[in-house]
């Protein structure tokens, strides 16, 4: 039997290195990598590949919400499991509007975690009794449609709104992403006019609104 490679993403180390036990444990599936931010995240599963992405939406520097959607763009094999304790509707209809295959709560019992992560591998996705019931009643009033809350920004704009967010300044900014301070000024002022905040005070508030932060 073909050993499933897992790449698992969590920026709680002790959750995580449990995710990583539990899974080194199951005899098929093996734990390549860990990630603890989301651009860490979508560095490993490109240079990797694995199998199947476990991951977290509450990360720093990349919601796992983009995480799922940039690696569902660039890719194409990403099988990404999202695994959560934030229950609320919009999360799972985001993350499977992002292209996650699959979504669980954090309280879902060790054995239903395997199941999908074995699922998932197969070709075949794997949503937990409350996700399931959060995508029939989306399928039974499609007409609820859920805007996305980062609107029309750009992927590296979309990084850089959680930099904002975090409490980074420019420099710091310009620092993470390898550019001037210039260019880092100027995603900056384009994160905030295409939000319509005035300052970071403003766009961290929008962003708890939409549940993009903790």
């Amino acid at each position: 039997m073909k050993t499933i490679r897992v790449l698992v993403a969590d920026d709680h180390t002790i959750l995580r290195e449990g995710l990583v036990a539990l899974i080194d444990a199951s005899g098929d599936c093996q734990v390549v990598a860990q990630a603890s931010d989301g651009i860490e995240t979508v560095e490993l599963a490109l240079r990797l590949r694995p199998d199947v992405i476990v991951l977290d939406i509450s990360m720093p520097r990349l919601n796992g919400i983009e995480v799922v959607r940039r690696l569902s763009r660039e890719l194409e094999s990403a099988r990404i499991l999202v695994l959560t304790m934030h229950a609320e509707e919009e999360y799972v209809l985001h993350v499977v509007r992002a292209g996650a295959s699959g979504f669980l709560l954090k309280d879902s019992a060790t054995g239903e975690l395997l199941k999908a992560v074995r699922s998932l591998a197969a070709g075949r996705g794997y949503f937990g009794t409350h996700a399931s019931a959060v995508l029939a009643r989306q399928v039974q009033s499609p007409g609820n449609v859920l805007a996305d809350p980062y609107r029309d920004l750009t992927t590296r704009e979309r990084e850089v709104f959680h930099l904002i967010a975090e409490g980074l300044t420019t420099k710091e900014i310009a620092r993470q992403l390898g550019t001037s301070t210039k260019t880092a000024e100027n995603h900056r002022f384009r994160v905030l006019d295409k939000l319509e905040v005035r300052n970071t005070a403003e766009l961290i508030r929008y962003a708890v609104r939409h549940r993009l932060l903790d």
